[in-house]
């Protein structure tokens, strides 16, 4: 700080602050009424006059004559003036001396008027300074001495100033320009004295007589003489507005290549356009974008219709609150032919308003309120630029400026060009991002259950979650098919990747399970043919529609039989499905893990166990327990968490481990999968073990027809009696012992005979003459369904009855 330093024997330089004299230069202050408020010291020396003396009193006594009132007048709304005055001194004798004045702005009206005490005048001792001076200087120049005054100042510093050199020599920096960039200047000057040393800094100055602050580079070099000894220093000053500028907008455009489209969310987007802008390009910023954007179409071709229908989905102000806007966001607005928007999409060009009186008048006819906000804030220049993407215009962006007295210019034309054009990409992208997501969702949708089938074995819940807006739509599905013998399949998958290709996967992959559990192949078998027909998409052999690149997928397949509670369950790189039993214990079920599909050459494995009624089988894909920030450790420590204490509602529990487990929203897709076992006891079931003679179908039929009468299900015994003689007929005369008869009863009859023969029978139509080939076609006539699967020792013949009232 100025004053806070002293010499130092060491100093090299010679020069302490303690040299500035303070007093050197007469300060007097005052205010609006004229009245005396400051004296100094430097002003008794000029004048004599004490400052008891003259605080309070009107400075007019201090004039000779009185001042003229053409000058006083002038003075009104000057920022500074300079001149000579002539005053009076103490002891009566007359001053002409040259005066500064400043008028200052710091919440009052008052003058600050300053004077040198001495005015050095040029000798021929200081040429060699001065030719120094010029020797030593890189650029336009001031020199001052080592009391921080003013001795010389060439063309230019005086083009600058606005000063002449005779009006700023023997002031200070700080005397000549009244702005904080002054005091670091000169203490950038001190600094210079002190070390000897070049001092290099910026300043931003708004200067009198000039419109707009300007960016000045200073270079502050201590001036010595022969011997070394420091006499002055030497200010040079680089007017580097433009290249300050030029950076300002560079670092705009960078600024908004990097915060502009961080998302796939087009509000979002458009959002971010105008936080960019403003401050920092405009007061107050508005983005309105055709209607048909928001729904992920193409807008119309060609110039729009008047009036323009424009939605707002962005703003941003410098003042809270946005009270500038007068649409609200999401509000669809029209704008009349003329309005600046209209006007805009029309040309399909940037263009500059600037606001007048008369663009004002004619706004009160066609948009009284925008007019009414514009007065308020004092709107001045407005720049709007369409925003346009790939051919398609997409709506318009509006910048404003109210608060900074600049108005906009081509350059800033350019810029708004260029930031707008990035948002208008990022837009685009995001619409075009969220039709095809839109598109994927209804795919995927489509493809999933609508609703799950009835069934007797197990209460299900489901639960689908789509991934997070960057990630899209992915292959993960579900599917609960129910299974001859009342036992039900339960399927959860995940194809890798995202959007329409991996939905259209998916729905491949979930109709070729549903058609392998048609044929009632064991868990293992099952996921072999699944193999093979991912191998076989992977490789292109699917002609009718190849896909491209390599596919990848995962699968859990688990079949549960009611009647004997056993669960059998095979995967192929699928996570391992969750047990919790009656009691509350959690477990992760040890499945051969299987490779993922597509990879071949590896046979699956599957695990069989027994199940307590009302246990709860959990199974899930990876999206559930993985995710970003955290490793699939804590996602199943979350999830082993919330089972401990399931929810008596499947519905609930479901709920409950989204909620928990899914710490944000997933960056892939979640399907879940949770059922609760049910078991069909003894008095649901009937079975018999029938002779292979040909007698012993009428015994059959006859058992079959007393369990029917115990269930109370009489209306079923014809239809019951005609499908066991056909069913057991045919094991008798085509399979081979041991046979075996069961009847289910839930909320289906089903009619079952097993044989040792692997040999299935098939339907054909009996000829005209035929004695045979009848039967089968009555069974599948006459029931809901009929089929064959295979067991360990043979086969299994089913048909099943609707109980119904038809």
């Amino acid at each position: 700080m100025i004053g806070s330093a002293s010499a130092r024997d060491d100093d090299p330089s010679g020069w302490s602050q303690e040299r500035v004299d303070e007093a050197a230069t007469a300060r007097v202050v005052v205010d609006g009424h004229g009245v005396v408020t400051g004296w100094n010291e430097g002003a008794r020396r000029l004048l004599g006059h004490r400052a008891p003396e003259m605080v309070g009193r009107n400075a007019a006594v201090l004039l000779a004559e009185p001042a003229p009132t053409e000058v006083l007048n002038s003075l009104t709304g000057l920022p500074r003036w300079s001149g000579t005055a002539t005053l009076l001194h103490r002891d009566g004798h007359r001053l002409t001396v040259g005066l500064l004045a400043h008028h200052r702005e710091n919440g009052g009206d008052d003058w600050l008027l300053v004077s040198p005490v001495t005015r050095p005048s040029p000798t021929p001792e200081n040429d060699t300074f001065v030719r120094r001076s010029f020797a030593q200087a890189p650029s336009t120049m001031a020199l001052y001495d080592t009391g921080l005054r003013l001795r010389w100042a060439n063309a230019d510093m005086e083009r600058v100033m606005g000063l002449s050199e005779a009006e700023m020599r023997g002031l200070r920096v700080t005397e000549i320009v009244l702005d904080p960039e002054s005091e670091r200047t000169e203490e950038g000057m001190c600094t210079a004295l002190e070390t000897g040393r070049l001092q290099e800094l910026g300043a931003a100055l708004h200067l009198a007589g000039h419109e707009r602050e300007s960016v000045w580079s200073v270079s502050l070099v201590p001036v010595r003489d022969s011997d070394r000894r420091l006499e002055g220093v030497l200010l040079s000053a680089h007017d580097v507005t433009e290249q300050h500028l030029a950076r300002q907008r560079l670092v705009l455009v960078n600024d908004a290549s990097l915060r502009i489209g961080s998302t796939l969310d087009l509000p979002r987007t458009a959002q971010e356009l105008a936080d960019v802008a403003v401050p920092r390009f405009a007061d107050f910023v508005t983005v309105d974008l055709l209607p048909e954007i928001e729904g992920g179409e193409d807008p119309p071709q060609g110039s729009p219709h008047d009036p323009v229908m424009l939605r707002r989905v962005a703003s941003q102000s410098v003042l809270e609150g946005s009270p500038e806007a007068v649409v609200p966001h999401g509000t669809v607005a029209a704008y009349p032919e003329g309005s600046t928007a209209a006007e805009c999409l029309a040309a399909g060009r940037p263009f500059i308003e600037h606001i007048t009186p008369a663009a004002l008048e004619d706004l009160d006819r066609t948009a009284p309120k925008r007019a009414e906000r514009m007065r308020r804030f004092g709107f001045h220049s407005v720049l709007a630029v369409p925003m346009r993407a790939r051919g398609l215009t997409l709506g318009v962006a509006t910048f404003s400026r109210h608060r900074r007295p600049k108005r906009f210019e081509q350059d800033d034309l350019l810029l708004g060009q260029e930031i707008t054009a990035r948002a208008a990409v990022c837009i685009d992208n995001a619409r075009r991002y969220t039709r095809e997501r839109d598109t994927s969702l209804a795919l995927q949708s489509s493809l999933l259950p609508q609703r799950l089938p009835e069934q007797a074995a197990l209460d299900v819940a489901s639960r689908y979650l789509p991934a997070s807006t960057r990630a899209g739509v992915g292959g993960d599905w579900f599917d609960v098919i129910p299974l001859s013998g009342a036992r039900v399949a339960l399927v959860v998958g995940d194809v890798v990747g995202h959007g329409i290709q991996a939905s259209a996967t998916m729905g491949r992959l979930r109709t070729a399970v549903r058609t392998l559990a048609d044929v009632d192949l064991p868990p293992d078998e099952l996921l072999t043919h699944l193999d093979d027909l991912v191998s076989h998409l992977a490789g292109g052999a699917d002609t009718m529609a190849p896909l491209d690149g390599d596919i990848g997928a995962t699968c859990l397949y688990a079949v549960y039989d009611p009647v004997s509670r056993h669960c059998t369950v095979a995967r192929a790189g699928h996570p391992q499905p969750v047990l919790v039993a009656p009691d509350g214990t959690v477990e992760w079920l040890e499945v051969p893990a299987g490779l993922p599909l597509g990879l071949g050459g590896m046979p699956f494995e599957s695990t069989e166990l027994e199940l307590a009624e009302g246990s709860l089988l959990v199974l899930y894909t990876d999206g559930l327990v993985d995710g970003p920030g955290r490793d699939t450790d804590e996602g199943t420590a979350a999830l082993r968490e919330v089972l401990r204490r399931p929810a008596p509602d499947l519905e609930a529990t479901c709920d409950a481990l989204l909620r928990t487990v899914l710490v944000d929203r997933p960056s892939d897709d979640v399907a879940l999968l949770v059922a609760r076992t049910r078991a069909l006891d003894a008095s649901h079931v009937a079975t018999w073990q029938v002779s292979p003679d040909p007698a012993a179908v009428a015994e059959a039929r006859k058992a079959a027809c007393r369990q029917l009468s115990k269930w109370g299900v009489d209306d079923a015994v014809f239809v019951t009696e005609l499908v066991v003689s056909e069913l057991i007929t045919n094991a008798i005369r085509h399979g081979r012992p041991p046979i075996e008869l069961r009847l289910i009863y839930d909320r289906t009859l089903i009619c079952e005979v097993s044989d040792g023969s692997t040999t299935a029978p098939h339907l054909r139509r009996a000829r005209s003459f035929d004695e045979g080939g009848r039967g089968l076609l009555l069974v599948a006539q006459l029931t809901q369904s009929w089929g064959t699967r295979q067991t360990v020792d043979g086969k299994t013949i089913w048909a099943e009855q609707s109980l119904t009232a038809d």
